[in-house]
């Protein structure tokens, strides 16, 4: 959806990023990162990450603006059983923003996703 903002035509996160193809792209590099990251690996073992990757970009999609098909849990159940600290959050911020810069977004759009990665980080360590 288009905002107008003083005669300009201003674009979803999700637009500026690219829209679906960049996302696609992004979450696959990034479960790439993710996997080979020491720090967070081992939470991904016996994972479809087919299926984990189907479900991280309509998300995504979801969260950065874009169309929203995604029937997955809410963050805080999704990862109650985890047991996951700020080191784990970090390095997942961390990888998605590597991502986004490896793929040439703009400083500005990857400080937007951190903001929406942080409003999310007490459902997602059950604080």
């Amino acid at each position: 959806m288009h905002l107008l903002e003083r005669g300009k035509v201003m674009t979803t996160l999700y637009e500026r990023l690219g829209g679906e193809a960049a996302v696609d792209k992004a979450v696959d590099i990034f479960y790439d990162k993710v996997l080979a990251d020491e720090r967070i690996r081992d939470y991904f073992e016996n994972i479809d990450m087919v299926a984990q990757a189907r479900k991280q970009k309509a998300f995504l999609t979801m969260v950065f603006g874009g169309p929203n098909d995604y029937s997955g849990q809410d963050m805080r159940n999704a990862h109650a059983h985890l047991a996951l600290g700020d080191e784990h959050f970090d390095a997942v911020v961390e990888d998605l923003a590597a991502t986004l810069k490896e793929l040439g977004a703009a400083d500005s759009d990857i400080a937007e996703v951190a903001g929406i990665a942080e409003s999310v980080r007490g459902d997602v360590l059950n604080r």
